[in-house]
């Protein structure tokens, strides 16, 4: 059966309606994903500005310009998986993806460079982790942050794992064969996993919870999910844009780009780590306190790694500290909207939630290019993105609200 609508399971048969095969397959599509589509970008960077003459902040402008489509079409995409579930849509956008790189390899300028990034934004909004959430909350239910865990703990090796494949293809191959080779990859693995695993019924929506029956529109106008969407917003400029900026921090600070792409790659590490200690956290706090907490972390490991020169060993291990506070977060975001407002619409309002801080990692590859000079250089700059996490820690205490149960 495909993955369209479906009525409720009977009683008791809700594990028996989950496709058996799709956490591992959503593990092997998010390490996938990510890792050709997103974190090979910082690591072929250089060498892309290099062999064409392109500005590096330019050639940032066309990767940020995916991340902005990601966010304006995650909006809709969360809206398809609602109603028709995730099977036709990440298949879509994991062929639209390997288009995607192909162009990007076979680019002879800068404007068809731009339009294969904005390609590549749609298929991220169809593959990355909105739709993998929204897949695992429907059928996983109440259940829902362990499935989100395993499928996380997979995606956070995604840099582990690609960081350094990427760096070791560009040291035999040029970027564009480099992407040619990381598009096979990405082809052979996300098709077929998507197509042949995300064919289980998508179960009917559970009901609206009595804070949520106003509906997604009511809620996505309240103070609490606003406060919450400028805060996610404030914290995925800053984070997004320390990923990216990380690896010439390291640079600067005297390490080569393979050293530095291991450093990157060990804070995918971190994020696994961070996934790990993620459930043990939700069950110890409540909603409100562990969101600033966990964004008052962040803060102070960017700081960290702004302020601390060195040696190599210990920025490494602070690239894993921030890399397991990134770990955490995902899963915040993940749980945001169902641990406040059920799961009834959590397609639509994580999408909604999830556009402007697309929107801000967007922004951030190509502010942080541009802004390092002007601040003397990355450790600068990561001070200026510890302040808007911590800015953004201050803004998750007017989220407070009864959280509710859509069992």
């Amino acid at each position: 059966m495909t993955g369209g609508p479906a009525g409720p399971a009977a009683p008791g048969t809700g594990d028996r309606a989950r496709p058996r095969a799709v956490l591992p397959a959503l593990c092997a599509t998010q390490i996938t994903g990510w890792g050709t589509v997103y974190y090979a970008f910082p690591v072929l960077a250089p060498d892309i500005s290099s062999e064409t003459g392109w500005s590096p902040a330019a050639a940032t402008a066309a990767f940020s310009l995916a991340l902005v489509v990601c966010g304006i079409a995650g909006v809709a995409v969360g809206r398809v998986l609602d109603g028709r579930g995730p099977r036709a849509v990440m298949t879509g956008g994991s062929v639209l993806g390997t288009l995607a790189l192909l162009a990007v390899a076979a680019a002879p300028g800068l404007p068809w460079f731009f339009a294969a990034w904005a390609l590549a934004g749609v298929a991220m909004a169809a593959t990355f982790y909105p739709p993998a959430f929204a897949a695992v909350t429907r059928w996983w239910g109440e259940d829902r942050i362990r499935a989100l865990t395993v499928v996380t703990l997979a995606g956070g090796l995604a840099s582990t794992v690609f960081a350094p494949l990427t760096a070791h293809l560009a040291e035999h191959l040029s970027w564009r064969a480099t992407y040619v080779v990381l598009a096979g990859i990405l082809a052979a693995v996300t098709v077929p996993a998507h197509a042949l695993a995300l064919n289980a019924p998508w179960p009917a929506a559970p009901r609206a919870p009595a804070r949520a029956a106003s509906g997604a529109a009511a809620v996505s106008r309240s103070r609490p999910f606003l406060l919450l969407a400028a805060a996610f917003t404030l914290s995925s400029f800053a984070l997004h844009a320390v990923v990216i900026g990380l690896v010439p921090l390291f640079t600067e600070r005297g390490a080569s780009t393979t050293a530095a792409a291991w450093a990157l790659g060990l804070g995918g590490a971190g994020q696994t780590l961070g996934r790990l200690l993620y459930a043990p956290l939700a069950r110890r706090t409540g909603v409100t306190s562990r969101t600033v907490t966990l964004f008052a972390l962040g803060s102070a490991t960017t700081a960290a790694l702004a302020l601390v020169p060195g040696p190599y060993a210990v920025l490494v291990l602070l690239a894993v500290a921030a890399g397991l506070v990134r770990g955490n977060l995902t899963l915040l975001q993940a749980t945001a909207v169902a641990d406040r407002w059920g799961a009834t619409h959590y397609g639509r309002l994580s999408g909604v939630l999830g556009a402007p801080a697309s929107v801000a990692a967007a922004c951030a590859p190509f502010a942080g290019a541009a802004l390092a000079p002007a601040l003397g250089g990355r450790p600068g700059l990561f001070l200026v993105l510890a302040g808007a996490c911590l800015a953004a820690a201050l803004l998750t205490l007017g989220t407070s609200s009864t959280i509710v149960d859509d069992r």
